[in-house]
């Protein structure tokens, strides 16, 4: 999963920037700056190039965030909730909690980003062609017209088109595009399998990224590839596209199937279920002697009379001065019961896994009624799945 640097939230939603962004942001100024407008405009200094070309990639950017963050909205009112949005090299990605529930959930969430980028292009070019007033571009010969707009209207008019691009490339029917997506909707719909739908979208997912790195192979090394035409960078950057599809089809698939198999495995199955507790009482710098160095453990149950009052472990004393650790006790630093998210022995596996990402944390204590009967980690489940998962599948 992409994680990001963290730059706000909008409606409730996460945003966050993953440092590869810097590759496309500089790959825009330089082919703006250094290319585009300097032709546009040769009367410009180079000042005004760069502040617009600058400016140009901010807003591309943001253009993007609002295509993902349409995604999140439409999911949010179709009961899928998306908490975050990561911003990357290849565009960015909502980040579903669990995978929608129903084929037309899955159909108008995937719709939205496009006709978003759509409503964006159309309203650059209109805004644009507004601004730029009589001056009249011809498509052939664009370069005399173009000279004449101020810079609100070069970056619109720049802009525009992108975003038109944006969104038919977006809507190619190869998964996990919004397109491919659109696809896996439709035939989860008629055939009621969502397994299969995926399996067969993730297909043209794959087979659409083989068809990019061989026309970005072929434009590496000056074969003309229509649409596209040839060069070196354009070929790289259109095989480097290419591959991230289809690693992200055929991870896609293979995530569903993790998710089905899980399905059908109880927590009990999966779960470590010979764990040590700790009383409340006892003081940190015990926790650190007899229970941190002497087990594997690194995080405890904190059991009263029974029942589970709270999990201390590492990530709690590493918070704490070595000076108090003697005379601070296990309930003043744990994670209290009310903050604890917690899981039930009979529960589903894939439950436990898509708990543990939603909340962020690396493990669940296992309770019934309320007593611990295990702990739940992520490396349990992913090992589980990595030696037994496959007996579980039948595709």
């Amino acid at each position: 999963m992409v994680k990001g640097l963290r730059i706000g939230s909008i409606l409730g939603v996460e945003v966050a920037l993953d440092w590869s962004l810097m590759i496309i942001f500089v790959l825009i100024m330089l082919s703006l700056g250094a290319g585009l407008f300097p032709t546009w405009h040769p009367h410009w200094s180079a000042a005004l190039v760069w502040l617009v070309a600058a400016v140009a990639a901010v807003l591309l950017i943001v253009s993007i965030l609002v295509h993902e963050l349409s995604h999140a909205l439409v999911g949010r009112a179709q009961g899928v909730e998306i908490r975050r949005i990561t911003l990357f090299v290849f565009g960015g990605m909502a980040q579903l909690e669990r995978e929608p529930h129903t084929w037309r959930a899955e159909f108008w969430m995937a719709l939205v980003g496009p006709v978003v980028s759509l409503a964006i292009g159309a309203a650059c070019l209109v805004v644009g062609s507004a601004l730029a007033g009589d001056v009249v571009i011809d498509p052939n010969d664009p370069t005399p017209a173009l000279t004449q707009i101020g810079p609100l209207a070069t970056v619109l008019l720049w802009l525009g088109p992108i975003n038109l691009i944006l969104a038919l490339f977006n809507l190619v029917p190869a998964f996990p595009l919004d397109g491919g997506r659109m696809l896996r909707a439709v035939l989860w719909g008629v055939t009621g399998d969502v397994y299969h739908a995926t399996r067969w979208a993730a297909a043209l997912g794959r087979g659409f990224g083989i068809a990019l790195i061989a026309a970005g192979a072929a434009m590496f090394v000056g074969i003309p590839v229509p649409l596209f035409g040839a060069g070196v960078i354009g070929g790289l950057w259109l095989a480097l596209i290419g591959g991230f599809l289809h690693n992200a089809a055929k991870m896609s698939y293979q995530q569903l199937l993790a998710r089905r198999s899980l399905e059908r495995v109880p927590v009990s199955r999966v779960m470590l279920a010979d764990v040590t507790t700790v009383e409340p009482h006892t003081s940190v710098a015990t926790l650190i002697d007899d229970y941190l160095i002497a087990h594997d453990q690194r995080n405890f149950p904190v059991v009263r009379d029974g029942q589970l009052v709270g999990l201390a472990g590492l990530g709690e004393v590493r918070k704490l001065a070595p000076a108090a650790r003697a005379g601070t006790t296990v309930a003043d630093i744990m994670i209290p019961i009310g903050d604890l998210p917690t899981i039930e022995p009979d529960r589903a596996a894939a439950e436990a896994l898509e708990t543990i990402s939603r909340r962020g944390v690396e493990l669940l204590p296992v309770v019934d009624n309320g007593r611990v009967r295990g702990l739940v980690r992520r490396e349990d489940i992913m090992k589980w799945l990595a030696l037994r998962g496959d007996e579980e599948v039948i595709v």
